[in-house]
């Protein structure tokens, strides 16, 4: 029977045990950030029974913020907040390291800002994104409209090969590439030398600040796993 779960199954099943480690973890009344993707939506939907113990809650994206709000969910502004114990989000890969590719929905700027405030990241995934080498998945890289050309003729000179994502504008206002053809074995390395391309907001790798705390779904249920 297990082998018969489907992507939403196992979304589900990685959702319902980052709202049993919020319950454990997050005091009474604490502040928690949360993701934007499908699988943060089904954490979206599991924290609503949990609503009354949640202080506040911080959104990476106007769609989540839009989300938590329909569940009654109380969404404040980051600046806020002098603190958040915890901070939920999905990822398009991650690696044995816990850095991670992040922004396949195109929201990587603010999940990323809202990461570095929270003081446990905990990355919800099922197992088909953990990998030993990330760039399979496209790096997204966020670029302010009018740089586009020039920050695309630098990532080919780093060994990528830009695309840019039809229709796609940010909450920010801005544009996403989507960089094909890396291997990157150096994500810290490279997170660093892509965001010093002026034009370039920030990308979709997150080493500096990676997760803290992996659970990750599969058929035969959710693994937790520390940095």
């Amino acid at each position: 029977m297990k082998d018969l779960m489907t992507q939403d199954d196992l979304k589900q099943a990685v959702a319902s045990a980052a709202r049993d480690y919020v319950i454990e973890h997050l005091p009474p009344g604490a502040i928690l950030g949360v993701g934007t993707g499908s699988t943060a939506n089904f954490f979206i939907d599991e924290i609503a029974g949990i609503k009354d113990r949640i202080g506040g809650t911080v959104a990476s994206s106007e769609a989540t913020a839009r989300r938590l709000a329909g569940h009654g969910l109380r969404v404040l502004d980051l600046n806020e907040i002098d603190a958040m114990g915890i901070y939920v989000d999905g990822a398009d890969e991650i690696d044995a390291s816990m850095a991670m590719i992040k922004g396949g929905g195109g929201a990587l700027t603010r999940e990323k800002i809202v990461a570095a405030v929270a003081d446990t990241f905990v990355c919800i995934c099922d197992a088909s994104k953990r990998v030993e080498t990330m760039g399979k998945f496209p790096l997204p890289v966020e670029v302010i409209p009018m740089a586009s050309a020039f920050v695309s003729r630098e990532l080919v000179k780093l060994g990528g090969v830009p695309k840019l994502r039809e229709g796609m504008v940010t909450d920010n206002g801005n544009v996403i590439l989507d960089v094909h053809g890396f291997s990157i074995t150096d994500p810290v390395g490279l997170e660093a030398q892509i965001n010093q391309i002026v034009g370039v907001v920030t990308n979709g790798l997150f080493a500096r600040r990676g997760a803290d705390v992996l659970l990750l779904s599969s058929a035969n249920g959710v693994q937790s796993f520390l940095r």
